[in-house]
C-alpha cells in the first residue's frame, strides 16, 4: 500500500493493523521466523512515476503514430474531460483489483484484505492482512498494470485510437510504486527454505519472514 516515510497521521483502521501486524511479528519470531522490511521512499516512487512517464511516453508515442501516422494527437474537450473520469475511476479499480487479486490466495478472502483511503493525500489504497508466497504477493502486486495499463496499450495499438493509448500510459505510470515494490521484492535472495510477504501495514512495500 501506499504510505509516507515521514510520520504522517494515521487513521483508526491503520493502527488496528499496525497492533494486528505486531502480533503477528511476534508469533512468526516464536516460530522462527526472521524479519526484513523492504519498504520504499514514496519519494522515491514519485521520482520513479515522472521519469516512468517521460520514458514511456518518448518511447510508446512515436511508435504509435509510425504505426497509426493517421491517428489524431490532439483530443477534445469531452475526450480530455471523459479521460479524467475514467482514469479517477481506475485509480479506484487499481486498489480493488489488488484486493481481489490478493484475495484469492488468502483462507477468508475478502476479509483478509483491507481498503481505505489515506485522508493527508486522498490517496485510496489495499493492503493485504496476510503473509503470502512471494509469487502470490508479486503476481498481486502486478495485476493492476497488467489489466489497466498494458493490455489497454496492446489494444489501442491494434485500433489506433489515442485516448485510450493515453489512459493505458497514465495507468502504467500509476503502477510505478508497485513495479518498484515487486523489484525490490524480487532483488531480495535469500536461502531460507520458507518465505513468506506480508504487505506493510501503513507504509509502501512490504515484510519479508523467512526461516
Amino acid at each position: 500500500m501506499s504510505g509516507e516515510k515521514k510520520q504522517r497521521k494515521l487513521s483508526s483502521a491503520e493502527r488496528l493493523r499496525l497492533e494486528e501486524f505486531g502480533k503477528l511479528c511476534d508469533e512468526l519470531a516464536a516460530q522462527g521466523y526472521k524479519r526484513v522490511d523492504l519498504t520504499v521512499s514514496m519519494f522515491k516512487a514519485n521520482v520513479l512515476a515522472v521519469v516512468a512517464l517521460i520514458v514511456i511516453s518518448a518511447v510508446v508515442f512515436p511508435l504509435f503514430f509510425l504505426v497509426h501516422p493517421d491517428a489524431e494527437f490532439v483530443l477534445s474537450p469531452v475526450e480530455i474531460v471523459m479521460g479524467v473520469i475514467v482514469f479517477l475511476v481506475l485509480v479506484v479499480a487499481h486498489e480493488l483489483v489488488h484486493g481481489f487479486t490478493w484475495s484469492r490466495f488468502t483462507p477468508h478472502g475478502f476479509a483478509d484484505v483491507d481498503f481505505g483511503v489515506m485522508l493527508d493525500s486522498l490517496s485510496p489504497y489495499c493492503t493485504c492482512k496476510m503473509p503470502l508466497p512471494r509469487d502470490h504477493y508479486i503476481i498481486g502486486a502486478l495485476m493492476p498494470l497488467i489489466v489497466f495499463g498494458l493490455v489497454p496499450m496492446v489494444i489501442a495499438f491494434c485500433a489506433g485510437w489515442v485516448p485510450l493509448l493515453d489512459i493505458a500510459i497514465l495507468m502504467t505510470v500509476a503502477a510505478a510504486g508497485d513495479v518498484m515494490i515487486v523489484v525490490k521484492a524480487l532483488g531480495y535472495h535469500t536461502n531460507a527454505r520458507e518465505v513468506l510477504l506480508y504487505d506493510h501495514p501503513t507504509d509502501a512495500g512490504c515484510v519479508i519472514f523467512e526461516r
